[in-house]
């Protein structure tokens, strides 16, 4: 290596205008050759982690233009997975979502696991334009989109061209790409039969039936009605966003219209604590009157009060499933999805 006399000497001798740093001028200052400072730059095995922290070091500390050669993510890493959060369907886009927080724990975990590196993408892709966007310009080993949202078309294209991606999500009939989710058909109707087998005779489903995993709650939810021979009734399948207060404000309005109704199945926990706000509001309780439960068995249902009964989801499952599938196959992801199974979390909101 070069002492600090060489680096001093180095300095002296360049003009006072300062040009730019040539490659020629890292690999001097640490006292390599050309070839080992560009393999360096461009995170080559055959050069040690020693030797490249040093030449990133110098490179940043003397404005060589060197982001372009870093890897993705620090060195020693096994791999790299980018994390692409796409602008979501029926939530709002806050990573502060307790749910996404949860998957996220879920996927980081299961990275830390394999000796991978997280990077989130700052991207919120809304059309294939932007999947593709995210899929060329990465230079992760693999990308894990947490949510469908819109684009299900779009990845069932992107899948053509590339496969180096999973996303967090229902698996839908005509689906070509590599999709983790959990069992939401089962979920939807494990809570609604539960509520059955407490004697609920009128049981609402709250939720936006647009998403494809509440779609499936949703339809667990009939189809636990078809078990019990019971007719569907439209009054009874309100529409709520992914929010406390949009699910309060429809169950207010329910209240309002009349419409009698003695346990609720909810697309989520946020869904469900809406629900439980609005009929302690109109002097009802829970699970005295009405019988209530969530969907995701996020923290702050055990701790609400009553604690929320819930279909609990497995992230930690979930995320090594993601990151598995990322890196097991080679890259190829297509027809390989999975699903998590649900399990349900009895606490004081239903009842029993």
């Amino acid at each position: 290596m070069c002492s600090k006399f060489c680096n001093d000497w180095f300095w002296s001798i360049r003009p006072v205008s300062r040009k730019p740093t040539r490659l020629e001028d890292i690999a001097l200052l640490a006292g390599v050759s050309i070839s080992t400072a560009s393999r360096a730059l461009n995170d080559h095995p055959a050069v040690n982690d020693r030797t490249k922290q040093l030449i990133w070091k110098l490179a940043r500390e003397h404005d060589y233009p060197f982001r372009r050669y870093m890897p993705a993510g620090p060195i020693g890493a096994e791999a790299t997975i980018a994390l692409v959060v796409p602008r979501p369907q029926g939530r709002e886009g806050r990573l502060s979502d307790p749910f996404f927080l949860e998957l996220l724990a879920g996927v980081g975990e299961a990275a830390r696991e394999r000796g991978c590196d997280l990077i989130m993408s700052h991207l919120a892709p809304a059309t294939y334009e932007d999947v593709a966007a995210a899929m060329t310009t990465s230079r992760a080993d693999g990308v894990i989109f947490l949510g469908q949202s819109t684009l299900h078309a779009a990845f069932n294209r992107m899948v053509e061209t590339e496969a180096r991606f999973v996303v967090w999500g229902a698996e839908l009939p005509d689906q070509l790409y590599c999709s983790i989710g959990s069992d939401n058909i089962n979920g939807g109707r494990r809570a609604t039969l539960h509520l059955a087998r407490l004697g609920r005779k009128r049981i609402v489903f709250l939720g936006d039936l647009d998403p494809p995993e509440a779609m499936q709650r949703h339809r667990g939810y009939l189809d636990a009605l078809g078990e019990l021979k019971v007719a569907v009734d439209p009054a009874l399948i309100v529409d709520a966003h992914f929010e406390v207060e949009s699910a309060e404000a429809s169950v207010e309005a329910l209240i309002r219209r009349g419409v009698a109704f003695d346990g609720v199945v909810c697309a989520s926990d946020q869904i469900a604590l809406g629900a439980v706000r609005a009929l302690q509001h109109a002097g009802r309780s829970a699970p005295g009157d009405v019988s209530v439960i969530g969907f995701d068995n996020v923290p702050f249902s055990r701790y609400s009060s009553p604690a929320l009964s819930t279909i609990a989801q497995d992230t930690m499952k979930a995320g090594r499933l993601m990151v598995s599938k990322l890196l097991d196959h080679g890259g190829d992801t297509v027809g390989r999805s999975a699903r998590v199974p649900t399990e349900l979390i009895v606490r004081e909101s239903c009842g029993g």
